[in-house]
C-alpha cells in the first residue's frame, strides 16, 4: 500500500471516527437502534455543499450540516417518544424521508466541491501537501469532538442520558426525564454523523445522493472492532476505541483492496465490512475460551 493511500485511509477513518462516536451513543449508550444515521451522513453532505456552492462560508456551511442532522435526530426521538412509534421503525421512517429531503436539499443526485472553498483549502498552509494536513486536521477535529462527548458525559445532564439507556425505569424514579434524554442524544449523535458527512464531501470533492449507503454498518463496525481491541466500560476509553475501530477498519479496507493477491475490488466492500466485523465478534468468543482454558 503507497503513503497516499495511508494518508487517505488515514483521512477516511478519521472523518468516520465521528460516524463511530455516534453509532457509540445511539446503540451503546442510549441502547436505540438508530438507522437514521444513513440519512443524516448524507444530509449533512448535501447542506454543506448547497451552501458553500451558494457562497457561503465553508464553516457556517459545516455548522449547518451539524443543525440539520441534530433535527433529523430529534425527529426520530420525537416519533419514538411522543407518538410511541417503535424505535427502530421510527428511525427507519426518517432514514427513508431524508433520501427524498436530500434530492430535494441538493436538486440533484450530486454537487461537485472541485474548485469551491473547503474547510481544508481555507486552513492549508502552503508549505503541507493536502493529502497530509487533510489528516492532521482531522485528528484535531476528532480529537476536540472526543473530548468535548467525554466532558458533557460527565455533566449532570451526561450522567442522565447514560442512566437513561442503562436502566430507564431506575432513571425516570430518580427524576430523569427520559425522553428528553433520548430525543436530545440522538440529536447529538445524528449532529456527529452529519458533521462527519459535511467533512466527506468536502474532503472528497462533492456530495452525492448515495454517499450514505451503509453508513450505519461501516459505524456499527468501527464500534465493534475498537472494542475488540481496546475493551472497557469507562467512557473516556469508549470514545476512544470507537475512534480507534474506524481508524482500523479503513486501514483494513485499503490493505484488503490495494492487495493484488487477494483480487479484491471496490464491490467488494461490504464484503469485506462483514467479514472485518465478524471476525471482530468473534475475537472476545475466542479470548474467553481461552481464559477459561487456561484457568481449567
Amino acid at each position: 500500500m503507497s503513503i497516499y493511500s495511508m494518508w487517505g485511509a488515514l483521512e477516511i477513518g478519521l472523518i468516520f471516527g465521528l460516524v463511530a462516536l455516534s453509532v457509540l451513543i445511539s446503540f451503546r449508550i442510549l441502547r436505540f437502534p438508530d438507522l437514521t444515521v444513513d440519512g443524516s451522513f448524507p444530509l449533512g453532505g448535501a447542506v454543506a455543499a448547497v451552501l458553500i456552492g451558494a457562497d457561503f462560508d465553508p464553516f457556517i456551511a459545516t455548522l449547518a450540516a451539524m443543525a440539520a442532522g441534530a433535527l433529523a435526530g430529534a425527529l426520530t426521538g420525537w416519533l419514538n417518544i411522543r407518538l410511541k412509534i417503535m424505535d427502530l421503525l421510527a428511525s427507519i421512517l426518517v432514514m427513508i424521508a431524508l433520501y427524498s429531503i436530500n434530492l430535494r436539499v441538493m436538486g440533484a443526485p450530486n454537487i461537485p466541491l472541485i474548485t469551491d472553498p473547503t474547510v481544508f483549502t481555507q486552513l492549508q498552509p502552503e508549505a503541507i501537501d493536502d493529502f497530509v494536513f487533510r489528516p492532521l486536521l482531522m485528528v484535531l477535529v476528532v480529537l476536540v469532538v472526543k473530548l468535548l462527548l467525554d466532558a458533557y458525559l460527565g455533566t449532570q445532564s451526561g450522567l442522565a442520558m447514560r442512566a437513561t439507556g442503562s436502566n430507564p425505569r431506575m432513571a425516570r424514579a430518580q427524576g430523569v426525564a427520559t425522553g428528553s434524554m433520548v430525543i436530545l442524544g440522538l440529536a447529538i449523535a445524528n449532529a456527529l454523523c452529519a458533521l462527519g458527512g459535511a467533512l466527506f464531501a468536502q474532503s472528497q470533492g462533492g456530495a452525492d445522493i448515495s454517499m450514505g449507503i451503509g453508513t450505519i454498518v461501516i459505524g456499527l463496525a468501527a464500534v465493534i472492532v475498537g472494542e475488540s481491541v481496546l475493551s472497557s466500560r469507562r467512557i473516556l476509553y469508549m470514545t476512544l476505541a470507537a475512534i480507534v475501530g474506524a481508524v482500523l477498519y479503513r486501514f483494513f479496507v485499503a490493505l484488503a483492496l490495494n492487495a493484488d493477491f487477494i483480487g479484491l475490488q471496490a464491490q467488494d466492500l461490504n464484503l469485506i465490512t462483514a467479514v472485518l466485523v465478524t471476525v471482530a465478534l468473534v475475537v472476545p468468543l475466542l479470548k474467553k475460551r481461552l481464559r477459561s482454558g487456561a484457568k481449567g
